[in-house]
């Protein structure tokens, strides 16, 4: 008898869940589907009968991570809130998804740039969502009145992104107060509203 369409999601999940300790543990290089499918209780076969190999698995681990933050950020995109507003939700967002998943962290700040494959044929397109989505809503708030128009609105995002990931990786690396992370997120989200904000160009016209 089959397995169903449920039980292979599931089994999916465990060796998605699996793979992310190994790697956080073992660091992608070194992991091994043995050591996956060891961690997952599941024979090494069964690995391979849902992934190619080991990038297949660190990309879908990506892919799922990444497409659950972009629905996540069209949802506050799509509030009737201020642009601000819907800037600092997203920092929350970000840096609140790690809590409790130190291992996660580490998979996605270090481990992915461990793939050749997955900087060469994935980033790319998945990441430029993200910035699509980020840049929207900061194009949102200069047509809005709410930011500076002087600076271009994918800079902003893509600038956003790099701090962002900037704390996620020191928090993984450093003292892991998952407090603190979400206190130097705010004051990120404070740094960049500030420098967006029309007044600002004002002040320097006077």
């Amino acid at each position: 008898m089959k397995n169903s369409p449920e039980k292979k999601e599931k089994k999916k999940r465990l060796i998605l869940n699996s793979a992310i300790r190994v790697f956080a543990r073992k660091g992608f290089y070194n992991a091994r589907i043995k050591e996956i499918a060891r961690q997952a209780k599941v024979a090494d076969g069964t690995i391979y009968l849902y992934f190619k190999n080991k990038d297949d698995i660190l990309i879908s681990i990506f892919e799922d991570r990444i497409g659950k933050l972009n629905e996540k950020m069209l949802e506050i995109s799509s509030m009737n809130i201020p642009c601000r507003e819907k800037i600092f939700k997203i920092i929350e967002l970000q840096l609140g998804n790690v809590r409790g998943h130190r291992d996660l962290a580490e998979v996605i700040t270090i481990n992915l740039r461990q793939s050749n494959r997955f900087l060469k044929e994935f980033a790319a397109p998945l990441f430029n969502r993200y910035l699509d989505i980020m840049a929207g809503i900061i194009e949102d708030g200069q047509k809005r009145g709410e930011f500076s128009q002087k600076y271009p609105a994918r800079i902003i995002a893509t600038s956003l992104f790099g701090a962002i990931d900037g704390l996620l990786l020191t928090w993984v690396l450093g003292p892991r107060s998952h407090s603190r992370l979400m206190r130097a997120g705010s004051y990120l989200a404070s740094v960049i509203l500030k420098g967006l904000e029309q007044k600002c160009d004002k002040e320097e016209e006077n």
